[in-house]
This record gives structure tokens, sequence and C-alpha cells, in this order.
């Protein structure tokens, strides 16, 4: 027997066509028929998708900045570098070694998932009553749940009187629903209340949860940082490859020895490479994490750090996240000279501690401390009853009897002997807190007559977060939109929305699905524009997150439950809260330990503060390699000069790229805007200022030639000793966009710096790996480096000025294209720091 019908249908047939449908009846399965359903529809779990670790490492060795490092390696061969060939492939072998342990380190969403299913099940098979493992059960099994189990399959209710669900971990009802006969149990929910038999009518992958799992899996995107890395490589490798070019053309040309023109090539390719930046912004991130660690969010995707920064909009569900999830006394509504007080005080006289029933905890919890409960002794306690919806208490104090009852505002006013008086105050109370979204509960209390009188109604609410309100003002100033996704009612949400300061329209999540065609942009459109959404799905979530990255915004998403999961995954900043389910904290990419949502501020800014250290980088790094390209490129072609060895290229990247490690904890002031990756800005200032880095070196190259006259090698000594100082002080030029006084570094930074070019200097005075060039030639370096640090930094002011001009002039105009040109070239979702891999990809707006 296979079940073709869609599971939408089967939960809305009647309970006789659902039966026929499924071949079934309230006899169950028999054993065999479960077998022959297990063979063809499966086992009642959640798939798996695993990738061999092999593949998995090897992807680290795949994509353009790897083809430039593998390059390197080729020709070292080819020419009989082993120095240079050794130590490239150390750093190629380090970095794929370190993206692999991190990836393999990484949770998996789906097994979170999966872990949520029930374990056992009692399924009544052959007729007879057993217990199963919840991955055996089929369609068509007919299964029985009481108090506390969880559902482990979706389940049509068969018979028994109705029952409370709670759901709240997958649609995001802050309240229990109550179900009857032929209502729906969704797959992982919890029985809150009552005892019932009910069918199984979808398993595994066909189930609510199930559908969940598949948004999560493929909840697939592409960070920005990953993009950002894969642009710069891509820009240097045009740079590099026209100049290879150029120099084999002109080479050639001359008739210059094969050997000679490869070794220059090797020099050229090794010093095109930023063998160093994908660690240089991972360790920068890797050093944001700790910090925030420190302050109890732990994060599980370094490249969120990055997406966090450039955030725009916060999307967050309302139920565990905004709110307390915990049902809270409102204002009561008194009847006659009822206080306020002895309104509380009688419904907890109706209620039961040891029960840990929300309501009762609730009105428990409304208790002044002059109130207590051990004056009173409770005679008879008659329990919630689903289909009288009411509790009862017989209570004895200082030789009085009475009864004291609580529930169904209806059902008591029924009760009450005073309810022809009461009636229309009552209805409109109950009308008001019903606008408001709260649930209403009436209480009564006998008179000396014995006869019942309404005393007034308990509204029932899950309030804010005490610090909700302060976050959603704090991220707003970070100039983030919060917009709330609830699954509750659209009057609950409205509420919840007044009492946050949220201002915007509410809308119902169904307008997601009854959109026509042609009505897609103006659904855009209103999501775009409203504050939040009532009655959202998981499927609501996910797409709401999507359209807003579609129309270019970076997305963040706040949240709690597995209905959160899928939505947690596709942002680009997923944030599990405190007291998440093990789903929502597997695919986040930051979670919270303690209670309160102070730490996502703290999260953005500290996050924005890293973006400017690896943006400061990226800037710095781009002009370094322009830099040295152009001029070592220009020298063979201009003058037929190779201006600096291949060991000093090794050197340069081992002493710059090593010290610079320590901009991850410089000093910078977080944004009070989203910083996201502007790349014709970046690309365009490197450029500006790689070639004022060029005209200093062609500066030093006269000066060393026309007026010390210095021969060949020690003029290339002066020529690394040039370099390699003014290089690293150009990232006190990159590292504000003021004047470069304007923060003040942090000491590591600047003892890194002096201590590398301390250690450069002697080099170059006393000739280790190059001819000695003395402390006379040695100090003029010195000053003419530091002279051209200030006129870099006045060149980045003006450029700056310019890039950030209203009217775009031609070179960031042409810059855009540029970057349009990279935007639309294909990329692939890599996993964390892995920035090697290419594929088509989604089309996120950087």
């Amino acid at each position: 027997m296979t079940v073709s019908t869609d599971q939408e249908t089967l939960s809305h047939l009647s309970l006789e066509a659902l039966q026929k449908q499924l071949t079934t009846s309230n006899q169950g399965l028999s054993k065999k028929e479960s077998l022959q359903r297990q063979s063809k529809g499966g086992y009642n779990e959640l798939p798996e998708t695993t990738i061999s670790p092999i593949m998995q490492f090897l992807s680290h060795f795949w994509g353009p900045i790897a083809w430039m490092i593998e390059a390197a390696v080729i020709l070292s061969a080819i020419v009989g570098d082993w120095v240079n060939l050794g130590i490239i492939l150390l750093l190629l072998i380090g970095n794929g070694v370190v993206g692999f342990w991190e990836e393999f380190q990484a949770g998996n969403a789906i097994a979170a998932l999966k872990a949520k299913l029930a374990l056992e099940a009692r399924v009544k098979r052959d007729n007879t009553w057993t217990q199963i493992p919840a991955r055996e059960l089929v369609p068509g099994d007919l299964i029985r749940l009481r108090l506390g189990d969880i559902v482990p399959a979706d389940v049509r209710f068969l018979s028994g009187d109705p029952a409370q669900v709670d759901q709240s971990a997958l649609t995001g009802e802050s309240l229990p629903v109550e179900c009857q006969v032929g209502s729906v149990l969704y797959s992982s929910s919890i029985l809150k209340q009552g005892e019932l038999d009910g069918i199984v009518y979808a398993t595994g992958v066909n189930t609510y949860m199930g559908k969940t799992a598949h948004l999560v899996e493929s909840a697939q995107t592409v960070s920005h940082f990953q993009r950002a890395v894969l642009k710069i490589g891509d820009y240097l490798i045009v740079i590099a490859l026209v100049l290879v070019v150029v120099v084999l053309v002109v080479t050639l040309f001359r008739g210059d020895p094969w050997l000679t023109t490869l070794r220059f090539l090797l020099v050229l390719t090794v010093a095109s490479i930023p063998v160093a930046m994908p660690t240089v912004l991972s360790v920068t991130m890797a050093v944001g994490a700790q910090k925030l660690a420190k302050k109890e969010a732990i994060v599980s995707r370094l490249a969120a750090i990055e997406e966090m920064a450039g955030i725009d909009i916060l999307c967050s569900d309302k139920t565990g996240t905004l709110t307390l999830n915990q049902l809270t006394l409102g204002d009561p509504f008194c009847v006659g000279n009822t206080a306020p007080e002895s309104l509380i005080l009688n419904a907890a006289l109706a209620s039961r501690d040891e029960d840990k029933d929300p309501i009762d905890l609730a009105i428990l919890a409304g208790l002044k401390p002059n109130q207590p409960l051990d004056a009173y002794q409770i005679v008879h306690f008659q329990p919630f009853d689903p289909v009288g919806k009411r509790t009862e208490a017989t209570v004895e104090s200082g030789g009085d009897r009475f009864q004291v009852t609580k529930g169904a505002p209806q059902v008591i006013l029924a009760l009450s002997k005073n309810v022809a008086q009461v009636q229309p105050q009552v209805d409109q109370a109950i009308a008001e807190f019903a606008q408001r979204g709260f649930r209403s509960l009436g209480v009564a209390r006998t008179d000396d007559g014995e006869n019942w009188q309404f005393l007034g109604v308990l509204p029932l609410f899950d309030p804010p977060r005490s610090d909700s309100q302060l976050m959603i003002q704090a991220v707003k100033k970070l100039g983030i939109d919060l917009k709330m996704l609830t699954g509750d009612q659209q009057a609950i949400a409205r509420e919840t929305a007044h009492q946050l300061g949220l201002k915007g329209d509410i809308l119902d999540a169904s307008l997601l699905e009854a959109a026509a065609p042609h009505e897609t942009g103006q659904v855009s459109d209103a999501i775009e524009a409203a504050a939040g959404f009532a009655q959202v799905f998981p499927e609501h979530k996910y797409h709401i997150v999507d359209v807003l990255q579609q129309r270019g915004h970076l997305v963040g998403m706040a949240g709690d439950g597995v209905n959160d999961a899928p939505a947690l995954k596709k942002a680009d900043a997923g944030i599990a809260v405190s007291g998440a389910t093990d789903a929502a904290r597997a695919a986040a990419d930051i979670v919270l330990l303690t209670p309160g949502l102070s730490v996502i501020v703290e999260a953005i800014q500290e996050s924005r503060r890293i973006f400017q250290r690896m943006n400061n980088y990226a800037i710095y790094r781009i002009t370094e390699t322009i830099r040295v390209l152009l001029f070592m490129t220009l020298s063979i072609v201009v003058y037929n000069f190779y201006p600096v060895t291949a060991i000093m290229i090794v050197l340069l990247a081992l002493l710059n790229d090593g010290a610079i490690i320590s901009i991850a904890y410089d000093n910078t002031r977080p944004a009070n805007r989203p910083e996201t990756w502007n790349m014709p800005i970046v690309l365009g200032l490197a450029t500006v200022l790689g070639v004022t880095g060029l005209a200093s070196s062609f500066g030093m190259l006269y000066l060393g030639e026309r007026y010390f006259h210095l021969d060949r090698s020690i003029l290339q000594t002066l020529i690394y000793l040039k370099l390699s100082i003014a290089g690293h002080l150009t990232i006190f030029v990159t590292r504000t966009k003021g004047s470069f006084w304007s923060i003040k570094p942090a000491r590591i930074l600047l003892a890194a710096v002096l201590g590398t070019q301390i250690l450069a200097t002697l080099i170059a005075v006393y000739g280790i790996f190059m001819t000695p060039l003395g402390w006379g030639l040695a100090g003029f370096v010195w000053i003419y480096a530091l002279i051209w640090f200030l006129i870099a930094d006045w060149v980045k002011q003006r450029a700056y000025g310019v890039f950030n001009h209203a009217k775009p002039v031609y070179v960031t105009r042409g810059l855009r294209r540029l970057n349009q040109w990279f935007s639309h070239k294909p990329f692939s979702h890599v996993t964390q720091a892995d920035i090697f891999k290419r594929s088509p990809s989604k089309k996120n707006k950087p």
C-alpha cells in the first residue's frame, strides 16, 4: 500500500475518509502490513546528508587564491627553487587543514532536528497495544498519547476527551492549543493535558517537522566575507595575469633566457598571492568570537561576525525571544466591590501549584507577599475538566466553608447568580481583553447562601522581556529595522508590538500564500514595510527572510524554537537566544547562553569593530600587492632590472603578513550604521594608494641609482628595506578614514610593526640573505618612508572625499562596473572559512 495523497489533504479529510484512504481501522495495522509500508515509505526519521571527509578536505584547495598558490608551487619546482616551494606548500596545506578542522567541528542542524523526535511510541499492532521505536511508525498506525508525551509523527485525533498540546517550538504560539477529535497534532509537539488515541498520517520527511528540516537543509547562503575575499582574489589575478603577459612579451622580444624569465614570473606570482589574507581575516574574526564568548555569546560560524556588522533588518521571533514565554497576570476587571487582590486570592485558591499548570502558576505568582495561603485549607479540589472548562475548590478558613472556581468566563457566568447584573460589563471587558490579545479567565465564589457570585475577569498574557524594548531602541540607533514574527493571533501580536514600541502594521502571514503572481511586487513591498507578521509558520519566516535578502538587505534572525530553524539558517546572521531548542542552536550562527537580549546589541557593535579591522586589512593587502607587482613589472620592462630577489619577496611576506595578524586586536570605533563590503571603494582606494606607493618606490630607485650611485646588488637591498618599511607603515594609513592619528593604534599592533621592521632593518644592514646596506643608507630609507607615509595619508583622505561624493567620478564609475562584473561571476556557498570552491550562487547584494 502506498499513500500518494498529499499530506495537506490528509490533514483535512474526515476520520472515516482518512481511515479508508490509509487502509486502516480502529484495530490498527498488522505487523506484516507495517513492515510492507516501512519498506516502501522508509523509517519515521529525518535523513542526513553526509559529505566525504576526503572531498571536504580537498575542497579547500580549489578556487582563485588556491590556484595562485598552486601555480607558485609548480613554478618553484620548474626552476628548482626548493626553499620557496617548501614555504609556499606549507602555507597552502596549513590553510587547508585549518579550514577543514573548523568545518569538521561544525554542528549539524538536521541531526538536532532529528533528536527532537520521540524515541518510542505506544502503537496497536495485530490488535494489541505494544511499545516500539518511534522510527518504525508508518502511516495508518493507531497510537496512544498520554500526558507529557512527545508526538512521534503527524497524527489525527481519533478518540478521547479534548486535550491541550504545546506546539510553541513548532508554530510559535505562546499558549497551549486545545485539540478535539479530528484535530491535527504535529510531530514533536507535547501533550500538556489529557489522553488520546490517534491515527498516524505522515511520517519522516513528510511531516510538518520534516518539511521544516528540508528548509533548514536547503537554506544555504553565501557569506559576504567569502564573496569579498573571492572578489579580491579575482582582482589580483586579473592584475597578475596582465602583468605576466606583459613581462612574457617583453622578455621574449628581448631574447632573455627562459630560466631567468621563469624565475621572475615565480617572484611575480609569489608577490601577487595574498597568502595570509584568509588566515589574517579568520584570526580577526576568531579574536572577536573570543570576546563575544566572554559575554556568553558563542559563535558557531566565524563568517557570521562579518555578516552581523552589515545587517540592516533584524527579524525576531516573539514567543520566548522578545517575550518570556510564560503566562502573566494583567490588570484584572473586578465586579462590584471586589478588590483586585481579593479576586486574585480566590482564583489562587482554585489553583494547584503541584500540577505545574501554566495558568495556575501565573495566578499564584500574582499573589501579594501579604496574601499567604496557609490560612486556608483545601477540603476538596476538582482539577480542570476540558468538558466543564473550569477548576473548583472547597475551602475552609476560620470555621467558614465556601467554594471558589475559575475557568472560561462564559462557563463561570452561567453558574453565577448575579449573571444578569454583571454580564453586559463582563462581556465588554472580555471583548477589550480579546482585542489586546489577552486570554480571559472568569472567577466566582459562593456566598453565605451557597450561591455562586461572579467576582471578575483575570487577563493572561505573555509579557515582553524586561530588556526587549531597550534592545529594539538600541538596534534602531544602529540603523537596523526590527520586524517581529510570531505564530500567535494578530491581536496578540499587535498588543505585544504596542508594548515593545514597534510602530507599523502587523500583517497576517496568510497574505504570503494568497498573493497572485502579478502581486508579488506588492507583497514584497508589504514585507519590507511591515513591523511584523502574525500566524506565521516556518516556511513563512523563511520566505520573509528570503524576500528581504532578494531586496538587497542583510538580514539577521533571532529565535529559539524548531519553527525558527529554517529562517535562522537562511539569514545572513542567525541568533539563537537563551533557552533555545537544539535545532535552533544548531541552525544559528551565534548562540546566546544568558537570558536577555542586550548581548545582541553588543554583538552587533563588536562585529562592526571586527569588520573595520578586516576592511582596513583588505585595503592594506591589495595596496601592497598592487604596489609591489607594478613596481617589479615596470622595473623589468622599462629598466630591464630585477628590483628584488625571490628570497626578498619571501622575507617580505613572512615579516609583513606575520606581524599584521596583530590587527585583529586593533582599536576601532563601531559605526552607527550597517557596515558592508563596498568593493568599489576598497579596490579604488587600494589602487590609488598602490599607485602612490609605486611613485615612492621609483623615487627610491632613482635616488639609489642616480644620486647614491649604488651597484645593483646593494640597490636591491635598498629597495627591499624600503618596500618592507613603507609596506608596514601603510597599515597605519588604511586603518582610519581620517588622519592616521584620529584613532590610537593598539599597543600590540604598534609593537608588532616596530619589531618586524627593526628585524628587517637588521637583515638589510648586516646583509642576511642579501648584500649589506649599512646604517647610513638604512637611516635614509626610514626618513624617506616616513615622508611618503605622510603623503599617502593625505592622499587617502582626499580619495575618500572623492569616492564618497554624491556624483561618482570616472574612476569610481569604472570600479563599479568592475564590481558588477565580479558580482555576476558564479560563487558557491562554501563551508566555514572556505574560500576555495566555486559553483552557482544566489545573488545577495554585497
